[in-house]
């Protein structure tokens, strides 16, 4: 590890000094500024990066690289940094006088190093009663600095162990989890770190173990190897549950361990909870503790919410159906007053269908109806952008799932929601849009939520693609049977002139969208090569929209395509569109972060869910916390030297510290499934060359209804082809239909 260091820091600068005095610290993340006295020559320097926990007086070896500040001038970026505790008597009584530990001042510094010398630091760490012979000093006191003091040496210490194998923003998140006991804990097992702190996988932590001396068949490697496979297969491919026989195969190859270790270690995990196993038909299934506790209580609170609800007498439901179409002068179509029956009837209700078939206006009639009852409602959708559609749609409030539970942050930034079965929603109608996009995870939190007696009533379109986190859950709702379920068909006829409705439905029913029309809202421009296709778009969102459209177009479109590699993928075209669109100039301040030249002016996205981030929103003052993967905003403001950005998502802005850029990226454009939920007025298809997998009809249809007022491909005619012709979708293993039919065992 010595030599590791060594080699890592030749490629740095050094520099040694005193801290005079700590400018900024953020205790989050632990990025700190501060005044550095250099032991050479005594030149005070301002040192920048995260450095958590140090304090004036403190003696630091810095490693980085010198830059300038445009505001502050020149500046030491630290990327490595290590702290020797001051042992004279003068420099222990500075340390101690700059109130670096909790309870102690200058004059309070002062008696205590008089009385104890250079043993200050071990009676104030070991012997804290001593303290208290001091006068001024009361045990209260003495016991407070003693803990504020180790919690320093904790940091100390956990910052110099992990240093070989993370950063210093990810060695903060182990001592926040583990306190003083961080090192301790990984020394003894160290793939506890991928199993129980956010950011490090499994082969991080295995690295780590093999150079403490883990064997390859050390039974902690091998369950948390199986432990780590059914976390990879959630996230990247959504299941919730795995194949016995598939698991153990799939560890054993990743772990290079013999077949025979791997279901040893499975009976370990099974007997200690960390696992379930259940038959789904013939196959049995392996579920981690959080996923089979989730879907067995969706299963079992979605059975409990249908047969709990009174039912509203047939006579009444056709009484408030025809006074619904009187008062608004329209008659509902057979499947649409069928929808609105069910609702009045069942518990649990669920309406799909694709665009232009009404879902929105059986959504108003039963807004009107149930108000009229006296019931209380609320409005929900799984995103901000869906949430505010909604809004717009009905003229009703709509707020985030996240929202309506009151979604707060805990411990390791874990998503915990007030509303729970400890405090439930008021309201006895929840009516949730967009429900392909519920996971299984957030699904159980809303149902936790949920009284007993009150109406659930979900509304989404089957067809689309799944959600991006693990579950299946509205095609697993509709699978089951279990629950009264519209499936509205019919184009209606102010839909029916729109191409975008007409060709999304001709691709779901696996025909060939009408390319060839050229004076509707739906385009195709043939272009023989990705390269041709890129230069396209880039030129569709510079120049030939906004001079059609107006420059209100530019701020309207958006690229939505199959993959992110190859040259029309989203890696490729956000950097030319960024050029296009966004180039540099005197007058934008820009940051590089890693590979990425964020500007201000950028269209940019958050790719995944931070509880953390603080915003506030312009059109009424209001504060709030948390910005979620898939949300879009534009960089208005970049600031080097306070090392933060000020992003606007919507209405609502937020300060992002630099340590928070790694989440996230451009967003001129955009993978289908992180368009999800969404909608924008003009929407650019790249028909491009991808993996076949990605180049599927529920892909296209569902990229397709993002649009609201136009579509344009561009590309091949093959591509579109074949992205209608297949019709494979990925499987998700999951166990929900299978709970509900009651087929387990």
């Amino acid at each position: 590890m010595a030599e590791q260091t060594e080699q890592r820091n030749e490629s740095m600068q050094r520099l040694e000094g005193s801290v005079e005095r700590v400018i900024y610290t953020n205790e989050e993340n632990g990025y700190t500024i501060c005044d550095l006295a250099s032991s050479e020559g005594g030149e005070i320097v301002t040192v920048v990066g995260i450095m958590p926990m140090i304090g004036a007086g403190d003696h630091l070896c810095v490693y980085g690289q010198w830059t300038h500040n445009p505001k502050y001038g020149r500046q030491f970026s630290v990327s490595e940094y290590e702290r020797v505790m001051p042992a004279d008597t003068a420099s222990i009584l500075r340390y101690l006088a700059s109130r670096a530990i909790k309870g102690i001042g200058p004059k309070m510094a002062q008696r205590i190093v008089e009385e104890f010398g250079e043993d200050s630091f071990d009676v104030i760490e070991n012997h804290p009663e001593w303290l208290a012979s001091i006068k001024g000093i009361s045990m209260k006191t003495a016991l407070a600095a003693s803990e504020s003091f180790r919690e320093q040496a904790g940091i100390r210490s956990a910052m110099m162990f992990f240093r070989d194998y993370f950063g210093a923003t990810t060695t903060v998140k182990i001592y926040k989890r583990w306190g003083a006991h961080a090192v301790d804990i990984a020394k003894k097992n160290p793939y506890r770190l991928c199993n129980e702190i956010d950011g490090i996988g499994f082969e991080r932590a295995d690295t780590m173990a093999q150079k403490l001396g883990f064997e390859g068949d050390h039974p902690e490697r091998l369950m948390s190897g199986v432990l780590y496979v059914l976390a990879q297969n959630a996230m990247q491919n959504g299941h919730v549950c795995y194949p016995r026989e598939t698991l153990i195969s799939t560890a054993a190859t990743l772990l290079g361990a013999e077949i025979d270790r791997i279901e040893t270690a499975v009976l370990m995990l099974l007997r200690n909870g960390s696992l379930f196993t259940v038959r789904h038909g013939e196959t049995e299934m392996i579920y981690d503790a959080a996923s089979y506790h989730a879907e067995k209580y969706i299963a079992e609170k979605m059975l409990l919410l249908d047969a709990q609800c009174a039912s509203v007498d047939l006579r009444d439901i056709d009484a408030f159906i025809e006074g619904e179409e009187v008062k608004l002068g329209m008659r509902y179509a057979s499947l649409q007053k069928k929808a609105i029956s069910d609702a009045l009837r069942y518990g649990v209700m669920i309406l799909t269908g694709g665009p232009g078939t009404g879902k929105t206006t059986v959504v108003r009639a039963l807004l009107h109806i149930f108000d009229s009852m006296g019931y209380d409602i609320a409005l929900a959708a799984p995103t901000g952008r869906a949430a505010k559609r909604l809004s717009e749609a009905t003229s009703n409030e709509a707020k985030t799932i996240h929202r309506l539970l009151e979604m707060t942050y805990g411990e390791g930034e874990k998503a915990t929601f007030l509303r729970n079965e400890n405090d439930l929603l008021d309201e006895q109608i929840i009516i949730v849009d967009e429900a392909s996009m519920i996971d299984n995870a957030l699904m159980c939190a809303l149902l936790k939520a949920i009284k007993p007696g009150a109406r659930l009533i979900l509304i989404g379109d089957a067809d689309q693609l799944p959600s991006v986190g693990a579950g299946n859950v509205l095609r697993d709702l509709i699978a089951s049977e279990r629950f009264a379920t519209v499936r509205l068909d019919e184009i209606f006829r102010q839909a029916q002139k729109s191409l975008i409705v007409t060709n999304a439905h001709l691709v779901n029913r696996g025909e060939m969208p009408n390319l060839s029309v050229k004076d509707n809202d739906f385009f195709f421009l043939r272009r023989p090569t990705d390269r041709d296709i890129a230069l396209t778009v880039a030129d569709l969102c510079a120049n030939r929209l906004p001079k059609t459209y107006g420059e209100m177009a530019r701020q309207g479109i958006q690229v939505i395509t199959p993959s992110r590699k190859g040259e029309a993928g989203t890696e490729s075209l956000n950097v030319l569109l960024q050029k296009t669109l966004n180039p540099p100039a005197h007058t934008k301040r820009e940051y590089r972060f890693r590979d990425r030249v964020f500007r201000e002016g950028d269209r940019v996205m958050q790719t995944r869910n931070n509880y953390d981030l603080l915003w506030n929103r312009n059109s009424d003052d209001k504060v709030g916390n948390g910005i979620f993967n898939g949300d879009i905003g534009r960089i208005e403001e970049i600031d080097a030297s306070e090392k933060e950005m000020t992003i606007l998502f919507d209405d609502r802005r937020v300060i992002y510290d630099f340590s928070d850029l790694e989440d996230l990226e451009h967003a001129y454009a955009v993978t289908v499934h992180k368009s999800q939920g969404s909608e924008y007025p003009i929407v650019i298809l790249p028909m491009c060359s991808a993996a076949s997998m990605l180049l599927s009809r529920n892909l296209l249809y569902t990229a397709v209804t993002r649009a609201q007022t136009m579509v344009i491909l561009v590309g091949r005619e093959e591509i579109v082809s074949q992205m209608v012709a297949n019709d494979r979708q990925t499987g998700r293993y999951t166990g929900l239909a299978s709970w509900l039919a009651g087929e387990k065992s």
